[in-house]
């Protein structure tokens, strides 16, 4: 069961590890972590479905490490496995990629190196099982440090020669202040009241809070605030009670206009879904997204993508109550399409817009990785809290944090 001390997954360090079938990557993350965390076998094609392990490993911290199937899988569900591979990929954060003698050339291996060089994750580049080698000044060490420029580690997963190198080399390829993004930004801090409104529906079952709700109230208890958590129906009752206002409420956004009409004026409004908008991805690029919503018609297309995989809910938020406000807005015959989980299309040219959740269940790198692809296909984007606020008519009355 998870707690509030726990590191969730989705703010975790990725660390991918890349190579060729049997390249030795099951057997690298054994060494780095030092248990027997990935299956280990002489055949190839072990790995098939990538492999997230969550782990706290020093001196990065939380991470989770993400074990892939061989990018050189020919076998007849390769094209299959190797879509998650590239799934994988857009979540690292930084990325290993292993080198043998054994593989055919290492040209596969240098497209992926430019692959995210391009895409500006850090790469790592390793000649593995170095215990094998019987000279490393030639050859394949050379190669690598003529195409990338620098010079790969040795390691040797059996002996755990260059284990310890390794993890010293990710530390220092760590993405400059990765971690220090806060859900808040700086709408909160010590002493200052705040009240969570927390509708306790199909969405959050008895016993249960959703993730948002646990981060956000978190981070406040570590901010040393004042915090106050009631249900909507017991919103004004908790104010009267109160001798000064708060100084900001987070509401779930699907009760946005509810919670707008009976705050305090003094009192800051947002929900835990902005919130999460700027912390998981692009608050600007999301803003603009908006304005596409007074665009829509009945002739437009839109792609709803949850992150969450569950059963679809009776009221549920992104598969009922949003399709309804868009078509109140645009008209019955709105074209909405909706997806979930790791689900989304790789052809994003034919959607007039595209509204995503929170993406509290997903990775910053992943979440980014999206808005690049609908920002290259020239389509807006926006996230739920943002769009309900908008369709509200309460968008400019909310605040953001910085």
């Amino acid at each position: 069961m998870s707690s509030l001390q726990e590191t969730p997954s989705g703010n975790r360090l990725h660390i991918g590890i890349f190579g060729r079938a049997n390249s030795g990557k099951s057997s690298f993350i054994n060494a780095f972590t030092g248990q027997n965390t990935s299956i280990v076998a002489d055949v190839a094609g072990t790995t098939t479905d990538p492999v997230y392990k969550a782990m706290e490993i020093s001196p990065l911290g939380p991470c989770v490490l993400i074990d892939t199937a061989g990018f050189d899988d020919n076998s007849g569900l390769g094209e299959s496995r190797m879509e998650k591979t590239r799934l994988a990929a857009e979540k690292t954060d930084l990325a290993v990629i292993l080198f043998t003698e054994e593989g055919k050339g290492v040209e596969t291996e240098l497209e992926w190196y430019r692959y995210f060089r391009e895409r500006k994750v850090p790469v790592l580049t390793v000649i593995h099982k170095a215990d094998l080698l019987e000279k490393r000044e030639m050859g394949l060490e050379a190669v690598i440090k003529e195409k990338t420029g620098t010079g790969p580690l040795f390691v040797s997963s059996r002996t755990g020669e260059g284990i310890g190198q390794v993890k010293e080399a990710l530390a220092r390829m760590m993405p400059e202040n990765f971690g220090e993004k806060t859900v808040l930004g700086g709408l909160a801090g010590e002493e200052d009241l705040v009240m969570l409104i927390m509708p306790q529906d199909i969405q959050a079952p008895k016993g249960r809070l959703i993730l948002p709700q646990v981060q956000t109230l978190r981070e406040l208890l570590d901010r040393h605030c004042l915090v106050m958590s009631v249900s909507t129906n017991q919103m004004e009752r908790a104010l009267a009670q109160l001798r000064r206002p708060p100084k900001l409420i987070i509401t779930d956004s699907q009760v946005f206009d509810y919670v707008y009409e009976r705050k305090p004026k003094e009192s800051m409004l947002t929900s835990f879904s902005v919130l999460f908008a700027a912390y998981k991805g692009d608050l600007a690029y999301y803003t603009a997204g908006a304005k596409a919503l007074d665009g829509l018609t009945e002739k437009s297309r839109v792609l709803i993508a949850e992150c969450c995989t569950h059963a679809p809910l009776t009221e549920d938020i992104g598969r009922v109550k949003i399709p309804r406000m868009l078509r109140k807005r645009a008209g019955e015959e709105l074209r909405v399409e909706i997806v979930s989980g790791t689900d989304f299309p790789s052809d994003l040219s034919d959607y007039d817009l595209i509204i995503q959740c929170g993406g509290c269940m997903f990775n910053r790198k992943y979440v980014l990785s999206r808005i690049e692809r609908a920002r290259q296909a020239g389509v807006p984007m926006t996230n739920y809290g943002i769009t309900i606020a908008h369709l509200t008519g309460i968008l400019d009355k909310i605040v953001f944090p910085e």
